[in-house]
C-alpha cells in the first residue's frame, strides 16, 4: 500500500486505488483530487479501510477488508459481469463508473461506418498491388447523406454518434436499452445504418439475432462498438456472407486473448470474418485505451467522482446492478 502526499491527519474521505497507475497518471490524479482526500494505492488495503474504492474487478476479500466502504468506482465505462454478481451481495455499497472515453468510441464508430460504406479496406488492399479495378465498379458503395441511422444504446456514446450522423445529413433515431423490443423491430426495417452501443446484459445478449438482422433493408450497414455478444455471432457471419447485410464495422468480438502471449495469435471469432470483404475489423480499441489523452481523461473523471463523494455531492454515473449498466 502506497499513501499519497494528499493524506492528512483528518481526511474528509479515504479513497483507495486498487491498481496503482503509472507515475505520470498518479501525479495527475493527486493534483486533481481535493486536498482533504487521503489517497492510497495497491492490492492491500490500508488498516483504517477506504470509504471509496477505485477498482473494476475487486475480490470479496477487498470488500470484507473495507468495512466502511460506501462507494465502488469502476475506472472505465461498463460493468463486468463478475463485479455485478459480487456487488449484489453488498447492497449498501453504491457502484459507479466513468464515461471518459465516449468521444473516442463514437469517433471510431463513425469511422467504421464510413470505411464500410465506402468499401475502403478492399480498395486500399487492391491499389497496393496496382489493381485499379475497384474504381470502375460500384462495389457496394453506400451514400450516408440523406440516409437513416438507428442508434441502439442512446447513452454517452450513442449521443455523440448522433451528432456525427446529423452532421452528415442523416435522419437519426436513438433507442435506449429499455426500449420495447417490438418497437425496435419496426425501426430496424427502416434503417440504412445501425450503430450498436448497448451494454451486455441478460436482456441484450443475442438481441440482434437472425430474425432481427433479416428485418434490415438489404445492403444495410451494421456497426458494433458495444459488446460482441449483443449480436448473435453465427447469424451475423451468415448475414454478411450471403449479402443480407451490406457491410459491417466491428470493434467488439466474441473471443479475446487470455494473456499477453496470445495477443498475436487469437482469432476474434470462431467464424472467419477476416475472409469477408464487406467487414471492417477493429481490435476493440474504440475508447483509444493507452493514449495520453484517454488516460488523462480517465484520471480527470476518476478525480471528479472522488471529489463529488468528498464534498457530499452526487457521484455521477450510478450503476444499476440488475439492469447491468
Amino acid at each position: 500500500m502506497t499513501p499519497s502526499s494528499h493524506a492528512s491527519d483528518a481526511p474528509v474521505l479515504r479513497a483507495h486505488v486498487l491498481h496503482e497507475p503509472d507515475p505520470e497518471a498518479r501525479a495527475l490524479l493527486e493534483s486533481l483530487v481535493d486536498r482533504n482526500v487521503a489517497l492510497s494505492y495497491g492490492d492491500e488495503l490500508p488498516p483504517e479501510g477506504p470509504q471509496l474504492l477505485v477498482a473494476g474487478r475487486p475480490d470479496e476479500r477487498h470488500l470484507e477488508a473495507a468495512q466502511g466502504l460506501r462507494t465502488l468506482l469502476i475506472p472505465w465505462a461498463g460493468l463486468p459481469v463478475t463485479t455485478a454478481e459480487l456487488m449484489k451481495r453488498y447492497p449498501d455499497i453504491a457502484v459507479h463508473n466513468i464515461h471518459h472515453n465516449a468521444g473516442a468510441a463514437a469517433e471510431l464508430a463513425f469511422a467504421l461506418a464510413l470505411a464500410a460504406a465506402k468499401v475502403l479496406i478492399p480498395g486500399d488492399r487492391a491499389l497496393r498491388t496496382g489493381d485499379w479495378t475497384p474504381r470502375y465498379t460500384a462495389g457496394g458503395i453506400v451514400r450516408l447523406d440523406g440516409g437513416r441511422a438507428l442508434i441502439l444504446g442512446y447513452g454517452a456514446i450513442g449521443r455523440r454518434i448522433e451528432t456525427y450522423c446529423r452532421a452528415f445529413g442523416m435522419e437519426v433515431t436513438g433507442v435506449r436499452s429499455d426500449t420495447a423490443p417490438d418497437a425496435v423491430d419496426g425501426m430496424l426495417a427502416e434503417s440504412d445504418v445501425v450503430f450498436v452501443a448497448l451494454p451486455l446484459t441478460p436482456a441484450t445478449e443475442g438481441f440482434l439475432n437472425a430474425r432481427r438482422l433479416s428485418l434490415l433493408p438489404r445492403g444495410a450497414i451494421l456497426v458494433n462498438v458495444g459488446r460482441g455478444a449483443v449480436i448473435d455471432e453465427e447469424a451475423l457471419y451468415l448475414a454478411l456472407s450471403d449479402g443480407t447485410l451490406g457491410a459491417a464495422g466491428l470493434d467488439v468480438w466474441y473471443n479475446y486473448p487470455m494473456d499477453e502471449a496470445s495477443r498475436s495469435s487469437t482469432p476474434p471469432s470462431r467464424f472467419d470474418f477476416g475472409a469477408l470483404d464487406n467487414v471492417v475489423l477493429s481490435p476493440h480499441r474504440g475508447g483509444a485505451p493507452g493514449t495520453d489523452r484517454t488516460e488523462r481523461e480517465r484520471m480527470e473523471a476518476v478525480a471528479a467522482s472522488i471529489n463529488a463523494a468528498a464534498r457530499g455531492e452526487s457521484v455521477p454515473h450510478r450503476v444499476d446492478l440488475d439492469a447491468g449498466y
